[in-house]
């Protein structure tokens, strides 16, 4: 994953190597298993690269693309799931934990700023697994979502964030 496509597949066995399908299979197995992994992390996002690569896979299977095409669209696929990041992310959501709140708030950035600085200002060190701690965090996102379930949401991915 944080090799250049080419740099990845000259470093593949021989059998591989030669084989264009098994190439695929390989680089796609990687992406997949990244995606799975950073899940939780930033759940909106990682479900769009998933349903990203669904299609790059299905335009290879039908052979709607060619090979130089398949790995166009996935040397860019990669690129973005190795910087957690869609080309078209504000630039104002430069750390991890902005951008986790930007995806998973309907792209509202001005709501993502806001709750960061809340979390930033609001959160007690070591507050995972705290519960007054956490509730004191989740109060004052519920202050500005007036959501239960969608505070309840977006603390599960605050407390994914190594940033806080």
């Amino acid at each position: 994953m944080n090799l250049g496509i080419s740099d990845a597949i000259n470093k593949l066995p021989d059998g591989i190597k030669s084989n264009q399908g098994a190439i695929a299979e390989t680089i796609e197995n990687n992406v997949r298993s990244k995606i799975i992994r950073e899940h939780l992390v930033d759940p909106a996002f990682y479900d769009r690269m998933s349903i990203l690569l669904a299609e790059i896979i299905k335009k290879r299977k039908d052979e709607a693309i060619d090979y130089a095409e398949y790995l166009k669209k996935i040397t860019e696929l990669v690129k973005q799931v190795n910087t957690g990041m869609a080309d078209d992310t504000p630039k104002d959501l430069d750390t991890t934990a902005k951008r986790a709140l930007y995806n998973n708030l309907g792209q509202n950035e001005a709501l993502a700023i806001k709750l960061h600085t809340i979390v930033n200002n609001v959160k007690k060190a070591d507050f995972r697994g705290n519960l007054p701690k956490e509730r004191e965090i989740m109060s004052a996102l519920n202050e500005v979502l007036q959501d239960t379930d969608k505070v309840k949401e977006i603390f599960e991915i605050i407390k994914e964030q190594k940033e806080y």
